[in-house]
């Protein structure tokens, strides 16, 4: 795995389908949810509840929301809801830690309410969040009905919070759940992600996995992602990791929308073709498998290279005897000198690796007079004139600060560290006349190259930077 994440520059894992609070994304109004949520938890007396599709992101939520409420505040987490009204019970007592005798259902009800008496008497309150309570059977629902009903004369003393599949709905949507549907005071729904939020989506993941480089996925390759998902966020993070594997198996550095089918054709939940399509949808199915089982290979293969002893030649064995020494040569007659050969035609100069568009968009950012910066842009943009797409850098950073006063600074220290001719500085055009800073280190063969190059840098580079290898026609291609 460590190889996988060298090869795109990350920390960790992006798109692990398990939740971490540390990747939640708050863009889709799920900031937002959550400071609802947070405000009505603390401050209303009523039953909470969120709803949404599987795979939507409400145990993601749920999570971040117990790591959000204050240190006033009791959790109570059932993450299994599925059984009687008694175990609901002893599961809440047993969350709070309660010495319950006895086991009966009224025994535990009396002790859970002194209990949360005293607490409330602290200044603590208690909320109980419940996942999967679409699972829950109905006396368990009404169970969970009279734990709301425990109160002071002035105040509840159990805030409860059910997040559920939209069967939830249907449940509490009949007459016998008429009292508990009563009860719930916010309703909130964790809807799919459009198209433009899935990118933002899929970047925002990678950032926070350690990823610093300009977006790895093709526009076409995450409206295909958007399309394949439905906008579900595991689903999402399913199809995003199989094809960084795709491509991971192609050595490119770049997702493209091939590797993106491939990956929808690898999942369980790519749509059914028509029997008319069946037969190439084996051989998409098929390609799939090469694509992804690649990427797994090659994490194998590499694996076993690191483990390998290096091998080195032997030396040749000395030869027991001296060499014989060569025939005398035979005297030859003067010949005539022949006359010289035509020069060949000289080759055409090759064309110019950057288009007038891009060339016009490299030169359009000032370097305000800074010296250093000035030269390092002329180089840089001499360099990607002529530059083979498949040769490799190795990217230092990645900015949406352009200011040239800072990037000077950068290599003022740069130049006490690295020759200074292997730094290129690539102005990244964006909307409005802006610019974003990439600061790339050398020119080499393959991305192995580049990585044994990358451990030979100063160890401030190697803590600070991803130093991961980009190839020049990842780098020509945004500009």
């Amino acid at each position: 795995m460590s190889l996988y994440l060298e090869h795109f520059g990350l920390k960790e894992p992006p798109f692990r389908i398990t939740p971490h609070t540390d990747f939640f994304f708050d863009g889709a109004d799920r900031g937002a949810t959550l400071e609802a949520l947070l405000y009505a938890t603390l401050h209303d007396e009523g039953i909470v509840k969120v709803v949404g599709e599987v795979g939507s992101g409400k145990t993601m939520l749920c999570r971040v929301l117990m790591e959000r409420l204050p240190a006033q505040v009791d959790t109570v987490y059932l993450a299994n809801p599925s059984v009687s009204r008694d175990q609901i019970l002893l599961a809440v007592a047993e969350e709070l830690k309660l010495e319950v005798t006895g086991g009966r259902a009224t025994g535990v009800l009396h002790a859970l309410q002194d209990h949360l008496i005293a607490a409330y008497g602290r200044g603590r309150r208690t909320v109980v969040l419940i996942d999967e309570a679409h699972a829950m059977p109905e006396d368990a629902l009404e169970q969970v009905r009279l734990l709301s009903n425990l109160e002071t004369s002035r105040h509840k003393l159990l805030q409860i919070v059910l997040f559920g599949q939209p069967e939830l709905d249907e449940v509490l949507g009949k007459t016998s759940m008429r009292q508990l549907k009563d009860r719930i005071t916010h309703s909130f729904r964790t809807r799919p992600l459009s198209v433009p939020e899935v990118g933002t989506y899929v970047s925002f993941r990678m950032r926070a996995a350690g990823y610093r480089g300009p977006d790895l996925f093709a526009a076409q390759a995450l409206a295909r992602v958007a399309r394949a998902s439905g906008g579900l966020t595991r689903r999402v993070n399913i199809l995003a990791d199989k094809a960084l594997l795709a491509a991971f198996g192609e050595g490119a550095h770049a997702v493209t929308p091939k590797h993106v089918r491939a990956a929808v054709n690898d999942s369980e939940f790519a749509p059914r073709r028509p029997d008319a399509r069946r037969l190439a949808a084996v051989g998409a199915a098929g390609l799939a498998g090469v694509l992804i089982g690649l990427g797994a290979y090659r994490l194998y293969e590499r694996g076993l290279a690191d483990l390998a002893p290096a091998r080195m030649a032997a030396p040749a064995a000395p030869s027991a005897e001296p060499p014989a020494a060569p025939p005398a040569a035979a005297p030859v007659a003067a010949a005539p000198v022949p006359a010289a050969p035509p020069e060949p035609p000289k080759a055409a100069p090759a064309p110019p690796q950057l288009d007038r568009e891009q060339a016009q968009r490299l030169s359009a950012y000032a370097s305000r007079g800074q010296p250093l910066l000035a030269s390092r842009l002329e180089a840089t943009r001499r360099h990607l004139e002529v530059v083979a797409g498949e040769r490799v850098t190795l990217e230092l950073y990645y900015t949406e600060s352009s200011d040239a006063a800072r990037v000077e600074r950068f290599l003022v220290r740069a130049r006490d560290l690295v020759p200074l001719e292997n730094v290129y500085v690539v102005p990244v055009a964006g909307g409005g006349g802006t610019y974003r800073i990439w600061a790339t280190y050398g020119d080499y063969a393959s991305a192995e190259e580049a990585l044994q190059a990358a451990r030979a840098l100063p160890p401030k580079y190697q803590r600070e930077f991803p130093l991961a290898p980009r190839t020049y026609a990842e780098v020509r291609r945004v500009l």
